[in-house]
């Protein structure tokens, strides 16, 4: 089935998006479409359902098509979380659909258009529980999974999961929980915990994400695609190597890609228009080693 993928070409930022009257205009070119998904929780006063608020964006056609989950970064205030609004970073998402996928973008639980309480703290700088943070973000990225595989217009057999800043580093722990259909996962400047005002490039406690790496790749079982910048203020190189090279020796398989700077701060990179012609020669690449892949089995 990932030969459509092939056809077609032949990973969220931590800084927020402020949300506007724009986010009310639905993008008929991307035949955009608001979609709430119920979502159970266990709270303290027992089970609990709340609704995810999350786009979805389509190529014209009957489909099916691929599927990409795609997920935000996350602001460090909860008045600029709840300014991430829908999440529509429109010009990437049209990528996406060029290449013939359907996009759901989840706003999850904490931030803009979803609200609700924050379940993705990380703790302190000194003690941060990275990989606590990423399971409950997994927990909202696998409801728009199961929510996306029961739309007519999707190949429930072909989803890739795709984030940025703390989405790519969520996504990485959502594939470790292996959501059926998976084939892949994109992690564009992945992390937790980054300090660009204070300590630019150096994280908090980058061992401890360094050993939560380890733990989730060792049920890693589809490639990955490790997507990152040079100047990037929030994850330097050093740290992104150890923990790419941790990665892969808890048996996942992937490639990482660090790019020459880019702008300001390399972390923007994803989320900005100029950055596409980077890193869409290597999401095409990728793609293209998902179905090489696939064909050798």
């Amino acid at each position: 089935m990932l030969k459509k993928l092939l056809i077609n070409i032949v990973t969220l930022i931590c800084l927020p998006l402020i949300a506007t009257a724009e986010e009310d205009k639905l993008n008929t070119d991307l035949n955009e479409e608001v979609v709430k998904i119920p979502m159970a929780i266990n709270g303290f006063f027992g089970k609990s359902e709340i609704k995810l608020t999350a786009t979805i964006y389509r190529p014209g056609g009957k489909g099916p098509f691929p599927v990409i989950v795609l997920s935000h970064g996350r602001a460090s205030s909860q008045v600029d979380r709840q300014k991430v609004g829908r999440y529509r970073v429109i010009p990437q998402i049209t990528e996406f659909t060029k290449r013939g996928f359907m996009v759901i973008v989840p706003v999850r639980r904490g931030y803009g258009a979803t609200g609700g309480t924050d379940e993705e703290n990380m703790g302190t700088c000194d003690t941060p529980y990275y990989l606590q943070a990423g399971l409950e973000a997994a927990k909202d990225i696998l409801a728009a999974v199961q929510y996306i595989q029961n739309n007519n217009y999707a190949d429930a057999n072909n989803l890739l999961l795709v984030g940025q800043s703390v989405g790519g580093f969520s996504s990485l722990v959502a594939a470790s929980l292996n959501p059926p259909g998976l084939k892949g996962v994109v992690n564009f400047s992945g992390g937790h915990g980054g300090r660009p005002n204070t300590e630019p490039g150096f994280p908090c406690s980058p061992e401890r994400m360094t050993e939560d790496i380890a733990k989730i790749a060792k049920t890693i079982h589809v490639p990955a695609l490790w997507h990152y910048v040079e100047n990037d203020k929030y994850f330097s190189p050093k740290y992104v190597q150890n923990w790419f090279q941790a990665f892969q020796n808890a048996g996942a398989k992937g490639r990482l890609v660090i790019q020459p700077p880019f702008g300001k701060d390399g972390h923007t990179l994803f989320s900005s228009k100029n950055g596409i012609p980077i890193w869409t020669p290597e999401f095409d690449k990728f793609l293209s080693e998902l179905v090489y892949s696939e064909a050798k089995r």
